[in-house]
């Protein structure tokens, strides 16, 4: 009796357009950034054919894993990206749907009475 292993094949999109067409976002500086920091089997740097990064069109990056990957993970990294290069306090970074995420700039209401005043 042979067991069939079924083929785990993830696929997480990061959309930066919001933030890359505004330039405060380089987005070849998250794909390496990525690709430097993710972790596979407790080891960094060790991607080999299991996890891909690439980027999709100039604004977006998928990252396509052949094995065990969460998407909160990928989120952590994004976090810690916009901590290390100043950018938490404007940008966050929204599940829009499974597997897809967007760097989003916080809404700031101002209201214009407490302004006046």
């Amino acid at each position: 009796m042979v067991k069939k292993v079924a083929k785990i094949s993830n696929k997480f999109i990061i959309d930066a357009s919001a933030a890359a067409n505004d330039k405060i976002f380089d987005v070849a500086a998250f794909e390496k950034f990525l690709i430097d920091r993710i972790k596979v089997e407790g080891k960094t740097g060790n991607l080999g054919t299991t996890i891909v990064v690439s980027r999709e069109g100039s604004n977006k990056i998928a990252v396509i894993a052949h094995t065990q990957f969460s998407g909160r993970y990928l989120k952590y990294l994004t976090k810690k990206f916009l901590k290390k290069h100043s950018l938490r306090d404007w940008l966050r970074v929204v599940a829009t749907k499974k597997g897809t995420y967007e760097l989003r700039y916080y809404n700031v209401v101002v209201d214009n009475e407490e302004e006046e005043q």
